[in-house]
């Protein structure tokens, strides 16, 4: 038992595969979606769409080129914002590396 210790393991999966530190592939502002990282979304997560810098970003998928943005102030029956999926490059990066930080993207 004593041969593994436990701590490294969670360090590893949150890790990306690359060993560069970037968010996740897939990441959601949503408490209630499966892609909801409150420890990544802690650090702000800048998101560039089509080599624009946006803030308004609801969730992404760098992989699948796709990102999810309110419409408006339309909500749906459940008082969720309604949301459009917009597709293009998506590339991701921690803010709090500053300027010269990794940027997550599909090669």
């Amino acid at each position: 038992m004593s041969d593994s210790p436990a701590s490294p393991e969670p360090a590893e999966a949150a890790a990306p595969e690359t060993g560069r530190d970037v968010p996740a592939d897939h990441l959601s502002v949503n408490p209630k979606s499966p892609h909801f990282n409150e420890a990544q979304l802690r650090r702000g997560v800048g998101i560039r769409f089509k080599g624009r810098e946006r803030t308004d970003i609801e969730e992404y998928s760098i992989t699948e080129g796709w990102v999810r943005v309110q419409a408006g102030k339309t909500m749906d029956r459940k008082g969720q914002p309604l949301t459009l999926k917009l597709t293009g490059p998506v590339e991701a990066w921690f803010q709090d590396l500053g300027d010269g930080a990794p940027v997550a993207r599909k090669d």
